[in-house]
C-alpha cells in the first residue's frame, strides 16, 4: 500500500518545526528559571534559619548568666517570666519570617511557569490559526 496515496486527499496544515522548537526552548528557559528561584529560596531560608538558632543560643547563653546572678527568689521568677515571653514572641516572630520566605519562593517560582504558561498558550493559538 502507498501511504503517500492513501492520504493524498487529505489536507494536513504545515507544521512550523523551528516555531515548535523555539516554543519548547522558551519552556525549558521557564522551568530553569523557576528552578533557580526555587533553589536560591532554600538556600537564602537555610541562611536565616542558621542565623535565628545562632542568636537563639547567643540570648539563651545570656539570659542563664542573668539567671545565675545572686538574687532574690521573686526576682528571678519575674526575671524568668519576662525571659520566657521574650523567647516565645521572638520565635514566632522567626516562624512568620521563614514562613514569608517560603511563600515569596513558591510565588516567584510559580509566577514564572505561569507567565510562561500562558505564553505558551497564545503561541499555540498563533501556531494554530495560521494556515
Amino acid at each position: 500500500m502507498d501511504v503517500g496515496k492513501a492520504f493524498a486527499g487529505f489536507n494536513f496544515p504545515a507544521f512550523d518545526v523551528e516555531s515548535m522548537m523555539a516554543s519548547q526552548r522558551k519552556n525549558f528557559e521557564a522551568f530553569t528559571q523557576a528552578n533557580q528561584l526555587a533553589v536560591e529560596g532554600v538556600q537564602a531560608l537555610a541562611k536565616r534559619q542558621v542565623e535565628i538558632v545562632t542568636a537563639a543560643i547567643e540570648e539563651a547563653s545570656a539570659a542563664i548568666k542573668e539567671l545565675t546572678v545572686p538574687g532574690g527568689a521573686e526576682e528571678k521568677l519575674a526575671k524568668n517570666a519576662e525571659l520566657a515571653k521574650a523567647s516565645y514572641e521572638k520565635a514566632l516572630a522567626a516562624a512568620r519570617e521563614l514562613a514569608d520566605l517560603v511563600t515569596k519562593t513558591g510565588d516567584e517560582a510559580f509566577g514564572v511557569l505561569n507567565k510562561r504558561f500562558n505564553e505558551s498558550f497564545e503561541e499555540f493559538k498563533t501556531l494554530t490559526a495560521k494556515k
